[in-house]
């Protein structure tokens, strides 16, 4: 088998929990060859941590010849040029969530990468963790019986506490629902499937947001996106599920994810995390059962979707975090935020869309 070699852009706060992990070597596919940053220092410190190159710019890296995937760590709004240059340089990329800001972005990259025979993933990976793993085990096994409705909420008063530079988390591409939506809507699609409609409420609640961590404390951030939303997504397959997303919210007791069948209910995790605990109810159950975990990722693994699009590259097969999958997610979000506004449902076509886009793939 060969190996994958791994150039990293961007260089922020979620950088090195992957620059951990692919440097660790978890997949024998990958490796970790090169990182570039607009502010060069940070590329350079990098580099000299992890033993590898630093160049000035991603023209200089793509150029250079040493990179087959790029792992692209920049904000959203840059998620579509990084990606579309690194595409069309001939390397697979695999951006961090959301794929990209807008759908039309999302559609030209997907479809000059299959022009180029290059692959497009994206995080959230956490689905590949052995928490989300088990729970879509027991489901198919039949531990609930047939699922029919689902809850799913993400609360919290936002990041301006505590994130060094907040200010990207209140603007386009941003926001509660497509910062961390994607993990809880990445889990409900692959736990129940395709997500065939969906109506939704979104408001903006302040107009402007203030920083209270010790690095910008005091600074004002003028808010652009909605920070609480609600939202109603019928799947395929027949079922429901509610999501809330909200920066909005100080203490909540709502579980992360619930699903009801015929037969129980099943407590997912966090699907921010890799583990568990995954908890199990059924219908004569007179209390929750903690189920173990199976596999082999349970800790942080971030970067365990670019390690599986490497293995799946070698080995000739479809990867997990897959371009159908990244826009579908990004199709509901978009369409929960178009419910609101018009006061209708919005109906999905994105898998029949993507099944075209990526046939190349």
């Amino acid at each position: 088998m060969g190996m994958q070699r791994i150039g990293v852009v961007g260089i922020g706060n979620i950088s090195k929990i992957y620059l951990d992990n692919l440097a660790g070597m978890f997949s024998k596919s990958v490796k970790l060859t090169a990182v570039t940053n607009p502010t060069f220092e940070r590329a350079e410190k990098a580099a000299a941590e992890y033993n590898i190159k630093a160049f000035k710019t991603l023209d200089d890296m793509l150029k250079d010849g040493g990179v087959d995937i790029i792992l692209n760590l920049t904000p959203p709004k840059a998620h579509y040029e990084t990606a579309l240059a690194a595409v069309k340089a001939g390397k697979h990329v695999y951006n961090e969530k959301p794929v990209c800001v807008k759908r039309e972005e999302a559609t030209h990259l997907i479809r000059t990468a299959a022009e180029m025979k290059v692959r497009v993933a994206g995080a959230p990976d956490t689905f590949l963790g052995d928490g989300i793993q088990t729970c879509r085990k027991l489901i198919d096994n039949g531990w609930i019986g047939r699922p029919l409705a689902a809850s799913a909420n993400f609360m919290n008063h936002g990041p301006e506490s505590w994130h060094p530079s907040p200010h990207f988390f209140y603007k386009d591409g941003a926001g509660p629902l497509f910062d961390v939506g994607p993990y809880y809507l990445t889990a409900l699609v692959y736990l129940l499937g395709h997500v065939e409609r969906v109506c939704g409420s979104a408001k903006i609640s302040a107009p402007q947001r203030t920083i209270t961590n010790k690095y910008n404390y005091g600074e004002k951030i003028n808010v652009e996106v909605p920070t609480h939303i609600y939202a109603v997504l019928d799947f395929s397959c027949g079922m429901s599920a509610s999501l809330t997303a909200s920066f909005d919210v100080y203490h909540h007791s709502m579980p992360f994810i619930e699903i009801y069948g015929t037969e129980g209910t099943l407590k997912v995790p966090d699907p921010n995390t890799f583990g568990g605990p995954v908890l199990l109810r059924r219908m004569n159950d007179d209390k929750w059962s903690e189920i173990p975990l199976i596999g082999n990722h349970s800790e942080n693994s971030r970067g365990i979707g670019v390690a599986d699009m490497a293995e799946a590259i070698e080995e000739g097969r479809p990867h997990h975090a897959s371009a159908e999958l990244v826009y579908h997610v990004l199709d509901i979000m978009h369409g929960i935020h178009e419910a609101s506004v018009s006061g209708k449902y919005f109906k999905s076509a994105s898998a029949k869309q993507l099944k075209r886009m990526c046939k190349r793939q």
